[in-house]
């Protein structure tokens, strides 16, 4: 590292300004450097002037594989599943279920609730909780009227305010109260709208308190501590499901069809109370379901974090999928809370974004949240699948050979040839460095 004085006035320097001072002073090969970053701009400039302003201090753009997995059957519907991911096997396991499940009746799902929620956090110093819990009432509706020019639209589009209740949480914290306050944003993830009306929610509160008369001068103040919505919507619910006989679930695994559904059902069961094995498999689940909402433009974060937070509702961490053989049949199945927006952000803005709502056929927000869950059923599945059959490392070991011999900076022709030894034979990284090192006429070096 080089000279690393503090810098100020960054973000006003010009993208070139920047990526002269960053190289100059954090980069070994500047010349290298400098030509990969500039490689990844947009050859279209007016698309990566879009790109330059989602975000501050941009110099460059970070790409990911943006791939497809084809047949997904959805109630009906098919569907080619958009995915960006980087991660070797996500999208051909996802493909791979949608294949096995497209002649089985494909996909079940359906939206249990949409409701976002989001909290006004405040203070009062009040001796009977019951005093504010009657002013409350008293002006409840003053909440909505006072937040109707914020409302209106989105009420016009058949979403706004579901209600607002209050929340005693003083045995949690002395004196802490919460708005607690549930939305429907229809298409739009609705953040910035809900941010909004919780804000002026507080406002309101603010001003109502100071003249409620029940009150003593000392009751009749709050102290706002934040308005913000939560990223955790258990309210915000889609269930995915795929279901067949028992005589057609194992195809080509090696085991019998009972003891294979018996067998996923258990390793689902582990899933369910060991929070060791919960963690991967949950991992699993949102490998599908990142890429997807990635691909649409929506914030994964928020999804993960979620989704997270309700696989531990019940205080220990546990498997958000579930499966059961009911009356001879298996049945596989994902409750999961899902806040997206088809609407709003960069979803209208990013080429490659629009492209994959596109390809969806333009969804709403309740079709792309069933989307989005299929993608994690169908991961989930084929991941189990593999590990009580022919263990995951075999498939995923395979998709990333490619990884290793571009890591050995390998021909094409000797890709080739390297792939077809391990059609019949066990990837590992060192044996393929052993068959590398062999077409080229070396010795491999031991570690």
């Amino acid at each position: 590292m080089k000279n690393t004085q503090p810098v100020k006035g960054f973000s006003k320097l010009s993208k070139h300004a920047k990526l002269e001072w960053l190289i100059s002073r954090y980069s070994q090969k500047p010349e290298l450097s400098q030509s990969m970053l500039s490689g990844y701009w947009h050859a279209d400039a007016e698309v990566q002037k879009l790109h330059d302003e989602f975000i501050e201090n941009t110099i460059s753009n970070y790409y990911l594989p943006f791939g497809v997995a084809p047949n997904f059957l959805i109630n009906g519907k098919l569907y080619a599943l958009p995915m960006a991911i980087e991660e070797s096997s996500v999208v051909a396991a996802a493909a791979k279920a949608a294949n096995f499940w497209l002649d089985r009746g494909g996909f079940q799902t359906r939206v249990i609730s949409t409701r976002k929620i989001g909290h006004v956090h405040f203070l009062w110093e009040g001796a009977d909780p019951q005093q504010l819990f009657s002013f409350f009432d008293r002006v409840k509706s003053k909440f909505f009227d006072q937040a109707e020019p914020l409302t209106r639209n989105m009420v016009l589009r058949g979403g706004g305010i579901a209600d607002i209740q209050l929340r005693d949480k003083t045995e949690l914290e002395p004196g802490y109260y919460q708005l607690e306050a549930t939305f429907e944003t229809c298409d739009s993830m609705g953040a910035n709208f809900i941010n909004s009306c919780l804000e002026n929610f507080a406002k309101t509160l603010q001003t109502e308190i100071t003249e409620y008369d029940t009150l003593n001068a000392a009751e009749r103040t709050v102290q706002v501590v934040m308005s913000i919505l939560s990223n955790y919507t258990p309210e915000c619910i889609v269930r995915a499901e795929v279901s067949c006989s028992i005589d057609e679930i194992n195809e080509g695994s090696g085991i019998g069809n009972r003891e294979f559904a018996d067998k996923f059902c258990r390793a689902i069961r582990i899933a369910e109370i060991e929070p060791y094995r919960a963690v991967t498999h949950n991992k699993g689940i949102m490998n599908g379901i990142d890429a997807v909402v990635l691909a649409t433009g929506n914030d994964f974060r928020a999804v993960e974090a979620c989704a997270h937070a309700f696989a531990s509702r019940s205080g220990s961490y546990r498997s958000l999928t579930h499966a059961e053989i009911v009356n001879n049949r298996f049945v596989f199945s994902l409750n999961i809370p899902l806040s997206l927006g088809t609407v709003g952000g960069i979803t209208n803005l990013h080429p490659m974004v629009k492209f994959a709502h596109e390809i969806l056929g333009n969804p709403g927000a309740a079709e792309l949240m069933q989307i989005v869950a299929v993608a994690g059923l169908a991961q989930n599945f084929s991941a189990v699948r593999s590990l009580i059959t022919s263990g995951i490392q075999k498939g995923h070991m395979k998709m990333h050979l490619l990884n290793i011999l571009n890591q050995l900076e390998a021909t094409d022709e000797e890709k080739e040839k390297i792939v077809d030894y391990f059609k019949d034979h066990v990837v590992s990284y060192s044996e393929a460095v052993r068959v590398f090192c062999s077409l080229r006429g070396v010795t491999a070096q031991s570690n």
